[in-house]
């Protein structure tokens, strides 16, 4: 079962929950509170007509303008699991100028300038120890890695000349609905383009990954969600799946997802071997990073449907082709002539 997913838009808007407007009772409202609920109108109306004269007296105040989200601005972490955070505005981009100086087509893909901004600056990534049986360890150290991860990938795109946002964190332990999908899924973690969020549930991954006690497995895990999310902000994720879309071919089609997926691979070691002077890869880490690379790859001699995220082998490959580059320029899976690295 796959494990890590970039998800195609699918629902909407996730409903409202609660159980509705208190003092109603099967939709009804009982003798005595119609009465206070007409006292209640004709006192409203009567002060809307007070201040309508006391407007129209003075000229009114200016209106104030409509509050916004800055681009990049992240809405402070709160203690609720499944929150939202990291909530960035109704325009991810930044407005049609910066729609402009995003990469569109297919130069998004195979010449993004992104891949030429060189090594990720090895910023400092302090990472907190990991509890993986305590909930609030796990979220803590999430969010600690996302923290690293938007400065690192803020600072790329600067180089790039391309506008980034970050993307919205969601970690959960309750079930939920993002705009892409319900969760829990078949994934412990999973990136909705929709919202252009991160999906992780606390619990979920470390059942998923066998408990794993190693904290760079669960840094991987973020760092190759965060690469979707690259993805999208750099252009690329739109014209990938243009292409995909207009392949009828299921093997065609998942051509195109693996070279995705192999990409965020690469892009999640790019980021892990660029922060070791402050969060250290031991040799049994890189090890373990690397064989969870290869359990997190489509299973041997399965069916064309699943083969959607390359072998063991190849996923191997593109996460230390990052660990040893750490460049988005050593990711560029779609230019790579040598197809075998794509299967």
């Amino acid at each position: 079962m796959d494990q890590r997913t970039s998800v195609e838009p699918g629902l909407g808007e996730p409903p409202a929950h609660g159980r509705g407007a208190l003092g109603r009772l099967g939709g009804w409202l009982l003798p005595q509170q119609r009465r206070l609920a007409l006292y209640a109108a004709l006192t409203v109306f009567v002060l809307a007509l007070t201040a309508l004269a006391w407007n129209a007296t003075t000229g009114g105040a200016d209106p104030q303008p409509p509050a916004s989200a800055g681009a990049g601005t992240a809405q402070p972490p709160t203690s609720d699991p499944g929150d939202l955070r990291g909530t960035p505005g109704s325009d991810t981009g930044g407005g049609e100028e910066a729609d402009a100086r995003r990469p569109s087509g297919e130069s998004a893909l195979v010449a993004n300038p992104l891949y030429d901004t060189g090594r990720l600056s090895p910023l400092p990534c302090p990472a907190p120890d990991l509890d993986i049986h305590d909930p609030d360890s796990v979220e803590t150290f999430l969010n600690a890695m996302a923290d690293c991860l938007d400065d690192t990938w803020q600072r790329q795109f600067d180089r790039a000349g391309i506008p980034f946002h970050p993307p919205r964190r969601v970690f959960w332990r309750e079930p939920g609905r993002s705009p892409c999908r319900d969760y829990p899924s078949a994934a412990g973690a999973f990136y909705c383009r929709a919202d252009t969020g991160i999906y992780i549930g606390v619990e979920d991954v470390v059942r998923k990954w066998n408990e794993a006690d190693d904290s760079v497995v669960y840094a991987s895990l973020i760092a190759h969600e965060y690469g979707h999310h690259v993805q999208g902000e750099s252009g690329l994720l739109e014209y990938y799946h243009e292409r995909r879309g207009q392949e009828a071919d299921r093997e065609d089609q998942n051509s195109w997802t693996r070279k995705s997926e192999l990409q965020a691979n690469c892009f999640a070691g790019a980021f892990l071997g660029s922060v070791q002077v402050s969060y250290p890869l031991t040799d049994a880490d890189r090890s373990a990073v690397l064989t969870d690379a290869e359990a997190t790859a489509d299973r041997e001699n399965g069916p064309e449907e699943e083969r959607t995220h390359g072998t063991a082998e190849n996923s191997r490959y593109w996460l230390d082709q990052g660990l040893t580059g750490q460049s988005p320029g050593t990711c560029n899976t779609w230019a790579t002539e040598n197809t075998a690295l794509l299967e």
